[in-house]
């Protein structure tokens, strides 16, 4: 008999109200009383790691599991080491150092959420407060990235057209984005101010949840230069909590499972 589960894999903090954002997204993304969601921590959070997660829904009898990586962008190198950890092969020659999962159950593994429309909505919400005339402003989205060959290129595809979902959503007259790795936050925002000086900047952050990313990074990044920030990570919007219910029903419809959601 199939019993499938839902395993949502996000990275892990020390802080805690980090780890009580990603919980109460994933408590209210659940499906039903018939098919558990457990969520899990790529490190940090002890007791709660993804073999913890694989252990906890096989013990409630699941045998397919689908893997939700809640991460921001397909070029996350903790993506792509999670799916190694599951038998997928790498996207590159770089291998990650999770080893290999003990897992029985049959595993599907999902995709990170990319440029979503949903969480496009839910970022132009984040900056509402700071937008006074859209047509005479312009963005600058703000992510992680990474230099490595293969995954740097997944991350200025996402974060490119997520900017451009942005500009046309929100009427911006202009939509460009930056990485943190490499350290490019800056050199943007400078070339854009030269650009359009008299255009008022609104920096973007790509980040899940708040934290050192947001609080700390992105205003030390961008010390002593002009623009507007909040620093409002997606966490808590719900178009979270509802992008995984999407991922989550989609799964279960393609196994025959559609009743049970």
């Amino acid at each position: 008999m199939n019993r499938p589960g839902i395993l949502v894999v996000s990275h892990g903090s020390r802080e805690e109200n980090w780890i009580k954002l990603v919980d109460e997204a994933v408590n209210a993304a659940t499906i039903g009383a018939l098919v558990p969601v457990v969520s899990s921590f790529l490190e940090i959070v002890s007791g709660r790691l993804i073999q913890d997660g694989i252990d906890e829904l096989e013990r409630r009898g699941v045998n397919d599991i689908l893997v939700v990586p809640l991460f921001v962008s397909s070029g996350s190198t903790h993506v792509d080491e999670i799916g190694q950890a599951f038998g997928l092969p790498p996207l590159s020659d770089l291998e990650g150092d999770l080893g290999t999962f003990r897992v029985e159950a049959k595993i599907t593994y999902g995709k990170p959420i990319d440029n979503d429309s949903e969480i496009a909505e839910l970022l132009l919400a984040n900056i509402s407060d700071l937008s006074e005339n859209p047509e005479r402003e312009a963005l600058l989205l703000i992510g992680h990235g990474s230099k490595e060959p293969v995954f740097h290129e997944r991350w200025q595809a996402g974060l490119s057209g997520l900017a451009e979902r942005l500009r046309l959503l929100g009427g911006y007259s202009r939509a460009d984005y930056a990485m943190l790795l490499p350290d490019m936050a800056a050199d943007q925002l400078r070339a854009m101010k030269e650009a359009r000086p008299e255009q008022a900047v609104i920096v973007v952050p790509l980040f899940l949840s708040p934290g050192y990313f947001t609080n700390h990074v992105i205003p030390s990044r961008l010390s002593g230069l002009e623009y507007r920030y909040n620093g409002q990570a997606m966490l808590p919007h719900a178009a979270i909590a509802r992008w995984l219910k999407r991922q989550m029903s989609e799964w279960l419809h393609s196994i025959g499972h559609a009743g049970n959601v």
